[in-house]
């Protein structure tokens, strides 16, 4: 048996405290989060849920990701699960991830939560929101549910903090020194999960988004990747990964796209050292995706110039 969530209403009982939503702070927090209260969820959103891979496997540690819909949260969940069953204890290696039983699976997904929560409560307080079969207010012309900005919403589950932004702190001036009408708000702090970001059609354009070093170099060895759109998470269990110079020259990353399809993590030896990669060194003709595999590139963001083997596994993202 899998445990999963499915999403259902809670009945509560008003005795036992707490506010109701009004539709004033229910639309000021949208708009903070999302930029407006127009959008609606669509069906792949509305399905989404919380399902490990089987108890006990090689994979047991792992959080499933259909296409679409929820992915993006269901990977920074999945980021925090990591460190959860990774770094609680002294001894962080990968046998901590695999052969997981099913109640140890609910107590690192309980404990990725109340950290989310926790971290973007400034570690001083959380608020939950629980979904109860009596609505507070009646939907109206200003208010429907909500879509969201993606990124926002993963900079939340990151950093505590809905930064529409990746880059460090906050820019007052454009590119050429001019002041802009508002400022463009950024990451404050460095989280204790990264965030990595490799596309090739922006990379074609010049316009990828320039990740800093708060969220390149987190407190521990796990990002969330945002590759061509879709999501997925890279890991090391060496802590002394992003204190030690010396590790850099030659380690191992794990790479888990949330697909069923995916049915054993995929070890990847970084080579920062001894090999130099360089572009030109590649046939020129071809399939893009075989000559430059999108989760190479993406490594690259962070350790330009990696030589990277997939030991065996054929490249996929």
């Amino acid at each position: 048996m899998v445990p999963y969530t499915i999403p259902r209403a809670l009945v509560v009982s008003p005795s036992l405290g707490g506010h109701p939503v009004s539709p004033e702070l229910a639309m000021s927090l949208r708009k903070i989060l999302f930029g407006n209260t127009l959008h609606v969820f669509n069906f792949e959103w509305k399905k989404s849920f919380f399902k490990f891979r089987e108890p006990y496997s090689t994979l047991s540690y792992a959080l499933e990701a259909e296409r679409g819909g929820a992915r993006a949260i269901q990977m920074a969940v999945q980021a925090h699960v990591i460190k959860s069953l990774l770094f609680s204890n002294p001894c962080c290696e990968m046998e901590s991830l695999v052969k997981v039983g099913e109640k140890e699976q609910e107590r690192a997904l309980a404990a990725a939560l109340a950290d989310i929560l926790w971290t973007a409560g400034e570690e001083c307080t959380a608020t939950v929101s629980l979904v109860t079969p009596d609505r507070c207010f009646t939907p109206h012309l200003d208010y429907k549910l909500d879509n969201f900005t993606e990124r926002a919403l993963v900079n939340l589950l990151l950093t505590g903090r809905a930064s529409p932004n990746v880059f460090n702190g906050t820019l007052m001036c454009d590119e050429h020194g001019n002041t802009l009408d508002q400022p463009l708000h950024g990451v404050l702090t460095r989280s204790s999960v990264g965030y990595l970001h490799w596309s090739r059609e922006q990379a074609e354009h010049a316009s990828l988004p320039a990740v800093g070093s708060m969220l390149k170099t987190p407190k521990l060895p796990v990002w969330v990747c945002n590759i061509n759109g879709t999501y997925s998470v890279l890991f090391s269990p060496n802590r002394s990964l992003l204190s030690d110079w010396k590790v850099e020259h030659l380690f191992h990353l794990y790479f888990y796209n949330g697909q069923p399809t995916q049915g054993n993590t995929a070890m990847l030896t970084i080579d920062t050292h001894s090999h130099h990669w360089e572009a030109k060194s590649k046939d020129c003709q071809g399939d893009p995706e075989k000559r430059f595999p999108s989760v190479e590139m993406t490594i690259r963001t962070k350790w330009e110039g990696a030589a990277i083997d997939w030991n065996g596994t054929v490249p996929f993202f």
